[in-house]
């Protein structure tokens, strides 16, 4: 029985770690100069596709590689897993909320400063939350998890946008992290609405703000 938990620690400090991993994508554009948001949005358009291919391969054709069931839970066995929606929630937040100033791969779209912080919510936040609570599907975390799951997303996104916004957003990225509703026994998993909502969320609060008068 001892062995069995630990295993399964295990395997959630992995999946959590590589889940971290992912903010290299958000940071490099904020770190690197030579990554542009044009690259940011080519390489998350090609991880999703890449990632749609494994999955329709591992649902309906069969693949059977260690490393699914060490990094995926018992719910995404026969559903889409958690690495595919969240490579499709960035690039959503992504191709949607383009930083201003940044390079476009497709003209006209939204200027936000809410993208940045709405995929470090998703690749740092919800690891970080992960770790703190049980690991564990459950309708709802506890209260202390989601408290400091609300801090740390308020504090990622203050060096973006305004007070008002980074707050909003560190409610939505909590509501979502916290909550997993399931719809006909599927389960809407975080990794997707986490960026979306974060980046809806903070869009307008700082479009708000800009619209009041001074």
């Amino acid at each position: 029985m001892i062995d069995g938990a630990l295993e399964r620690l295990d395997d959630e400090i992995a999946r959590r770690l590589v889940h971290a991993s992912t903010s290299a994508v958000p940071l490099s554009y904020v770190f690197i100069e030579a990554v542009s948001w044009q690259v940011v949005q080519v390489f998350l358009g090609l991880a999703v596709l890449g990632a749609f291919g494994l999955e329709i391969v591992r649902l309906y054709v069969g693949l059977d590689w260690a490393i699914f069931d060490r990094l995926t839970r018992s719910y995404e066995q026969e559903n889409f897993a958690g690495y595919f929606l969240g490579a499709f929630g960035l690039a959503i937040v992504a191709f949607a909320f383009t930083p201003p100033g940044s390079d476009h791969l497709v003209a006209g779209l939204t200027e936000s400063t809410a993208a940045v912080p709405a995929m470090l919510m998703l690749t740092i936040a919800d690891p970080f939350s992960g770790l703190l609570g049980s690991g564990e599907l459950r309708p709802a975390k506890q209260t202390w998890v989601l408290l400091a799951t609300f801090g740390l997303s308020t504090l990622l996104a203050a060096p973006f946008v305004p007070t008002l916004p980074a707050v909003l957003g560190g409610i939505a990225t909590t509501v979502a992290d916290g909550i997993k509703p399931v719809v006909r026994g599927y389960v809407i998993d975080d990794n997707l609405t986490i960026p979306i909502t974060a980046a809806v969320t903070m869009h307008l609060a700082v479009e708000f703000l800009t619209a009041l008068p001074l």
